[in-house]
């Protein structure tokens, strides 16, 4: 499913981007086993087949690839690479060629969005509506 998915969102972007949407998909799948699937017109990755939940996603702009994290807000951002979205969550990191990706990056940043999936799941909503402090 994932090469099939991958391919179907490669028949999509502009063709100066395929190696780049290429090794961000590479970096997300040696970083975890996640599911892929396009949603929402993005090459979207969740775990366990959860998309309402999903953990990250690709897409392409006219000058770069971006890699979304559905609840990046709550995660760490050490080396202070990720760009804020409008909401809450959304956070994202930005590509313009397959060396600008630090694959040690995306790996942490996933393996922190599978630690934080269980919390996200049960306290999106309080989060969202500033009932509940993200951790």
């Amino acid at each position: 499913m994932t090469e099939s998915a991958l391919s179907t969102f490669l028949a999509t972007v502009r063709p100066d981007a395929a190696a780049t949407v290429i090794a961000v998909d590479r970096a997300v799948h040696q970083a975890a086993q996640l599911d892929t699937a396009i949603k929402w017109g993005k090459l979207t990755y969740a775990a366990n087949g959860d998309f309402h939940h999903w953990i990250c996603a690709t897409s392409v702009s006219k000058k770069q690839v971006t890699l979304t994290f559905h609840f990046g807000g709550l995660l760490p951002d050490p080396p202070a690479a990720f760009r804020e979205g409008s909401s809450t969550f959304l956070r994202m990191l930005d590509f313009t060629a397959p060396d600008s990706i630090d694959a040690g990056v995306v790996a942490r940043t996933i393996t922190a969005a599978l630690a934080e999936l269980d919390y996200f799941t049960a306290n999106w909503k309080a989060i969202s509506a500033g009932e509940l402090p993200p951790r």
